[in-house]
């Protein structure tokens, strides 16, 4: 198989991986945004992400690995492309995305902090703060 192709379908799939890291987390569906100075990666950075990753492993683990970019001669190594590769791709696109969504909010949620230590609230109402997503947290924490 070519090599390009063999790419080209292990960064669809760690893209695919970055589309269900981005329906799995609980910020939603966005695009790309900064809260109070905090980057927010959104379902097109979990793409890029995903599939970037995706690739990386690939190209350094799998058999993109022994591909010479560089080869001019006529005799090529033929590479192949296995299921289990495609499944590796899909599940270091997830990971990968994950990674980045779990910075952005670890971020957020250490921002809220700072912002909630300097308010006294009732137990119940504290309750009720920390329901949702790092960024639905924060929000709520600004606006009292």
């Amino acid at each position: 198989m070519n090599p390009w192709t063999c790419a080209l379908l292990i960064t669809i799939a760690g893209a695919f991986g970055g589309v269900v890291n981005a329906f799995l987390t609980d910020n939603g569906f966005l695009l790309p945004h900064t809260k109070r100075g905090i980057w927010c990666p959104g379902a097109l950075s979990n793409i890029f992400v995903g599939a970037f990753a995706a690739f990386a492993s690939w190209a350094f683990y799998g058999s993109g690995a022994g591909v010479e970019l560089v080869d001019f001669s006529s005799e090529r190594t033929q590479i192949s492309l296995r299921f289990s590769a495609l499944a590796g791709a899909f599940l270091v696109g997830v990971a990968g995305a994950k990674w980045v969504t779990n910075e952005s909010d670890k971020l957020l949620l250490k921002e809220s902090v700072k912002v909630a230590s300097s308010a006294t609230k009732a137990p119940a109402e504290c309750e009720r703060l920390v329901q949702g997503s790092a960024e639905q947290v924060l929000e709520r924490v600004q606006n009292g």
